[in-house]
């Protein structure tokens, strides 16, 4: 009689193929090391603050200007992007300098990892991940500025990655106005992403 084992086999871990398996109109699904998770159905307050955070950011989605120091950037909001063969991501918004991706964001899966994300947590499931999990991987993945968008909290969390793990430099309330990176050429008003009125208007270029 042949040895049985009694260790549960172990599932093979996902990729982008077990993504493409999942048709089209149902594919709002992410692999974080391995595993295929469908991202949480987003709530208004989400869509809301991705739509205000996409706007504030558009002086940058331009090539640079003379006189201007303001721009080289493109931008995408929910992009598919394989950072690995386990690892594939699909950021709430997420920024590519044009140094280093000459022409818009194209393809699918993008293969070219960004270099900032912004993830909008609109519930607890959505902190753990985004704030864990995420954060661990955009890390072991060399991306450079990674931003937290709490719709529950109203703040706006800024980091920097340093020496392979990210640093805080701010969380920020929708009272606050700050120059965060690598956006800080033009005043964010936080609160305009929570909702609140743009009743001073705010400067170009700097």
């Amino acid at each position: 009689m042949g040895f049985v084992s009694a260790r549960t086999p172990t599932a093979p871990l996902a990729t982008m193929d077990d993504l493409l398996l999942i048709p089209e109109g149902d594919r709002f699904h992410e692999v974080l090391e391995g595993e295929v998770l469908r991202k949480a159905s987003p709530r208004g307050e989400h869509g809301f603050s991705q739509s205000n955070l996409a706007m504030r950011l558009r002086d940058y989605q331009r090539q640079f200007r003379p006189g201007s120091r303001v721009g080289g950037w493109w931008f995408a909001t929910e992009a598919t992007i394989e950072l690995s063969r386990h690892v594939v991501v699909q950021p709430d918004v997420s920024g590519w300098r044009r140094e280093r991706m000459a022409r818009r964001p194209a393809g699918y899966p993008i293969q070219l990892r960004p270099d900032w994300v912004c993830e909008i947590i609109s519930d607890g499931d959505a902190r753990r991940r985004d704030g864990v999990q995420k954060l661990r991987i955009y890390a072991e993945h060399d991306v450079p500025h990674y931003w937290l968008l709490d719709t529950e909290r109203e703040t706006l969390t800024v980091m920097v990655l340093r020496q392979g793990r990210y640093e805080e430099l701010c969380t920020a309330t929708k009272a606050d106005k700050l120059r965060a990176p690598p956006f800080d050429l033009v005043e964010l008003h936080v609160g305009i992403l929570f909702g609140e009125e743009d009743n001073e208007g705010e400067e170009g270029d700097a």
